[in-house]
């Protein structure tokens, strides 16, 4: 199905208020102690690369999923971590900024791996041997929409803390119902494929 134009709008609006939102979170001195500790990121690159996958490809092999179905899965593993994931760490106030370098750093690996293991999966799972391309401009996609906001943020909180203090908690909870919004709005443009495959 296409997305309609307001939906194409919409998305990267939401995906960078809720960015901005975890910027007005966030130090320079955060970051500082990711790049000193950098064990809990190469355990986490560790998991989304190579685990994930892994995981995915048996789950594929164990409810025997039609051809389709198992490449779809093996892409959706295969894929870097995105906006949401670093929302879903800012609600539950975990890391936030390891979880950002992760992402950072996972969709620059992931112009590599993901057609890799995308292209693995055609082979294995459809006997097809197209080749998946190299995407750069979705990489870049995603460091304009994860990391531009967030440096705003930090930015609005290094030059007026009490601003940044002031807006945390309304764009918090506005990040939290966008991201309400997007789901429904996921679940409904596809319900019918919900259906077919339940």
């Amino acid at each position: 199905m296409t997305a309609s134009p307001l939906l194409t709008l919409f998305l990267p609006v939401a995906l960078g208020i809720i960015m901005l939102g975890l910027g007005l979170s966030l130090t320079l001195a955060d970051f500082a102690r990711v790049v000193r500790y950098p064990r809990p990121v190469l355990i986490g690159l560790v998991c989304q690369i190579v685990l994930l996958p892994l995981a995915c490809f048996f789950i594929t092999l164990g409810f025997a999923l039609e051809a389709a179905l198992a490449v779809g899965m093996m892409l959706l593993a295969a894929s870097p971590g995105g906006t949401t994931a670093n929302l879903y760490s800012h609600l539950a106030h975990g890391d936030v900024a390891l979880n950002i370098t992760l992402t950072a750093v996972n969709s620059v690996i992931a112009i590599f791996t993901m057609p890799l293991i995308v292209n693995l999966s055609l082979v294995y799972f459809m006997d097809e041997g197209q080749a998946i391309p190299l995407q750069f401009g979705k990489v870049l996609q995603v460091f304009v929409i994860v990391l531009g906001p967030v440096a705003i943020g930090m930015l609005v909180r290094r030059l007026a803390p009490a601003l940044a203090a002031a807006l945390e908690k309304p764009v918090k909870i506005l990040s939290a119902l966008l991201l309400a919004v997007i789901i429904v709005i996921a679940v409904s443009r596809d319900w019918q494929t919900f259906v077919t495959y339940a």
